[in-house]
């Protein structure tokens, strides 16, 4: 052992090299290391102190990493100067110039910084690997003149082994914590695709989050952990996913907005900004009056605010009461990512529930639709087989009386105020169990399920009626209704849902019959009458296969030198039992199953056969017209469909024409529009059929390309006892707008006279002929004219 003396020899140089050598292969840790190397030099090399500082990755200071001295005084020798500038003193000197330095009297050496035990000799060296700084070893000595030639090699030789020893080990930890990263890296890349696509596949939200949950409890491991949404037209936080102390809590809870302006969910929502913080943190932000302190105070939290859509944003917030538990950025970026996952999940769910509402509901008023009214009456209705006790179940069906008045008067903006004005009402006056739905335009159902007896239906129709009676101000107008009910009974499993409807509904034509605000109760007269028309649906599409259809033909004349100039084609059904059916007894039925289009289409290609028939005969020009339903002015095949016609029938322009309601027009106005200019190269004119009995043609008259108004014949039988305005009113229209004008229905000299005075040109009616089948009517038109005219 070397004390206050100098080295002697090469020898006892190589000895303490060897063991320093020998030592440090077997050393894999640091902190190890570097207490060794500082003992043995003090202990070996006699000297009074040693220090290794380590330069920090910037290289702008020299952190103390070990030191060791002799202390008469104090065993446990520690070092004053334990962060030294790169910049500063002796040590920072051999640092920034890599070389070492020995002083033999730093009395007068101006970099000296002394220790608590000044000194008169110094030796430092530099730890250098591959010319990257590592530090310095720093050696004392209270005399000066110690240290010696010998010294500095020694020194500078330990250096050197303890700078690759300490680059060793770097590395070796170094691609250990790569290894640890990487498998980390990979045990988070599958959490996040696990993530992605349990996002992507998820039904049900209750799941998912139990999924999300486990994933994150596996990456960021926390006490509490929630999902929270937050509805910003409500201001309330719905927690929709709660783990309290690790453990899941299945109820749902909902957070006002007197409560929820204090926490710190709102105060990251509010600033759209996540927070991360630590125990100091959240007492910072607390001071600071951004959120108050809920519950105990975490050593850990952590939140991501995220957006869903317009009316929803999200928050995700964990909680940590451990230190080993702590959050950091790593933490928040994971969570930045699930946030977006959880978003996207959300969002699609709202979605879909919003998609399913609609498909459900009725979009002006909220209520279920036919669809959803149907699947509950067909879930009652199974109910009876479950039940022992006997089941009565009821369906209202409602129409309001006088609302197409309201539409036509006030337009349709107030009539859909009104509508959901009156929803409101009747919802006050039903229970909350009863299904309330709307089937389309003025026409609502109200199933009633487990009522006790009609006597309970009784008292729900009374309250029904007093709401809908009381005046309701829409808009600034005073408005009144009043409903006609149909109600009928459900208590037997085999009943079935559809037909319960169809009962109710016929129950409701039969109020709406008797006048306005009246109620009937399905019986044994209305079955029979609905079996009747449901075997008239079963026959027709039969009837249309066997060619049970024939077109009959009433003449339209002039008023002035009387010639007969077109015909009205009108259908009859030689029903193979029931004899001949007049149309008013399917045509109803077939526009209300849809069956009319189908029928149409055939009638139309009866009416074009029937022309190229009295063309190949000789028979004289003429024009035919044919009724249609409005449902076929929603498509434009139509007008591929009468082009077709004229094609394969060779019809000279302008033979088949149209004849259409005008309601049905105006429920389709624009589409109506193009199909009609698309009829135009075809020569098609259009009729508007039963012109005047409803009042709502008046105002869009001059936007539709029609040719033609007929008079209804209501309005011609008056003029058998006086004069009718409303004839003169449609006549002078007619004049302005440069239409034909056709009064049906003329059956009296009378009559004739009138419309002839007040300038109508055209007629129809008894008077000349009733509608006639296809011979007679030739016949007809040939007796009382050579040459058809043209209108």
């Amino acid at each position: 052992m070397l004390s206050q003396k100098k080295l002697e020899s090469k020898t006892e140089q190589l000895s303490i090299i060897n063991q320093f050598s020998s030592s440090l292969l077997q050393i894999t840790q640091l902190d190890e290391l570097f207490d060794y190397v500082t003992s043995q030099v003090v202990s070996r090399l006699g000297f009074v102190d040693c220090v290794i500082y380590l330069a920090d990755e910037h290289n702008e200071y020299l952190e103390e990493v070990a030191s060791m001295g002799l202390s008469s005084q104090n065993a446990n020798y520690q070092v004053i100067q334990t962060r030294i500038p790169i910049a500063q003193g002796i040590t920072g000197y051999v640092a920034r110039t890599q070389t070492a330095f020995v002083s033999a009297d730093l009395s007068n050496e101006p970099r000296y910084i002394a220790d608590s035990r000044p000194a008169l000799s110094e030796l430092c060296v530099p730890l250098v690997y591959k010319e990257q700084l590592l530090g310095v070893i720093d050696c004392e000595h209270p005399e000066p003149n110690y240290f010696t030639d010998g010294h500095l090699q020694i020194l500078s030789t330990v250096a050197h082994l303890l700078s690759a020893k300490i680059n060793q080990v770097r590395t070796l930890n170094h691609l250990t914590q790569t290894v640890d990263q990487l498998n980390q890296a990979q045990q988070l890349e599958k959490s996040l695709l696990k993530i992605a696509n349990i996002a992507y596949k998820s039904q049900e939200l209750d799941a998912f989050y139990d999924d999300i949950y486990t994933i994150i409890n596996s990456q960021l491991p926390a006490e509490n952990f929630f999902i929270g949404l937050y509805d910003k037209h409500a201001d309330l936080l719905e927690i929709n996913y709660l783990v309290e102390n690790e453990t899941r809590c299945n109820a749902s809870q909902k957070i006002v907005k007197a409560q929820l302006k204090d926490t710190a969910s709102y105060y990251i929502i509010s600033n759209s900004r996540p927070l991360l913080c630590d125990h100091v943190d959240f007492e910072r932000h607390i001071a600071q009056g951004h959120f108050k302190m809920i519950g105990r105070s975490p050593t850990s939290w952590l939140g991501v605010p995220f957006t869903v859509n317009e009316q929803y944003q999200g928050v995700i917030v964990m909680q940590s009461y451990h230190d080993h538990k702590a959050f950091n950025r790593h933490h928040l970026a994971i969570l930045t990512y699930i946030s977006r996952q959880v978003s996207m999940a959300i969002d699609r769910q709202l979605s879909r529930q919003a998609l399913e509402h609609r498909a459900l509901h009725d979009e002006l008023t909220g209520l279920a639709n036919r669809y959803l009214l149907l699947e509950r009456v067909k879930h009652a209705i199974l109910s009876h087989e479950r039940s022992q006790q006997k089941k009565l179940h009821c369906l209202l069906y409602l129409d309001l009386d006088r609302f197409k008045s309201i539409n036509d008067a006030l337009g349709h903006d107030v009539g859909d105020h009104f509508l959901v004005a009156i929803v409101n009402v009747i919802k006050g006056s039903i229970r909350r169990t009863d299904t309330f739905a709307r089937l389309g335009g003025d026409e609502f159902a109200i199933f009633m399920e487990n009522v006790q007896d009609k006597q309970q239906v009784d008292i729900a129709l009374e309250r029904i009626n007093n709401a809908i009676a009381k005046p309701l101000q829409i808009d600034g107008h005073i408005l009144q209704a009043s409903g006609s009910i149909g109600v009928a009974f459900t208590s037997d499993a085999t009943d079935n849902a559809i037909t319960l409807l169809q009962q109710a509904d016929a129950a409701m034509y039969e109020a709406k019959s008797s006048g306005r605000g009246r109620v009937r109760y399905f019986n044994n007269a209305m079955r029979k009458k609905l079996k009747r028309q449901a075997d008239i649906e079963n026959d027709l599409q039969r009837g249309i296969k066997n060619h049970e259809f024939e077109l009959y033909f009433q003449p339209i004349f002039t008023l002035n030198q009387p010639h007969i100039v077109s015909f009205e084609s009108l259908v009859r059904w030689h029903h193979p039992s029931a004899g001949l059916v007049p149309p008013d007894d399917f045509i109803p039925i077939a526009e209300h199953t849809g069956q009319i289009i189908e029928l149409d289409l055939y009638l139309l290609d009866l009416a074009a056969a029937q022309l190229q028939t009295w063309r190949r005969a000789g028979h004289p020009t003429v024009r035919i017209t044919v009724n249609v339903s409005s449902r076929h002015f929603a498509s434009l095949d139509f007008v591929e469909y009468m082009r077709s016609l004229y094609i394969k029938y060779q019809l000279p322009n302008g033979t088949l024409c149209l004849e259409i309601t005008e309601s049905g027009l105006i429920e389709n106005l624009t589409l109506a529009t193009r199909i009609i200019h698309g009829l135009a190269p075809l020569g098609v004119k259009l009729y508007l059929d039963d012109f005047g009995t409803g009042y709502s043609a008046l105002g869009y008259l001059h936007q539709l390309p029609i040719h033609t108004l007929k008079i209804d014949k209501s309005f011609i039988d008056q003029l058998t006892h006086k004069e009718n305005p409303l004839v003169d009113a449609i006549l002078s229209l007619a004049q302005s707008l440069k239409l034909n004008v056709v009064a049906e229905g003329i059956e009296n000299p009378k009559q004739w006279a009138l419309l002839k005075r007040k300038g109508c040109q055209l007629g129809q009616g008894y008077l000349v002929s009733k509608p006639l089948p296809a011979s007679q009517a030739m016949a007809l038109l040939i007796k009382h004219t050579d040459v058809a005219l043209s209108i």
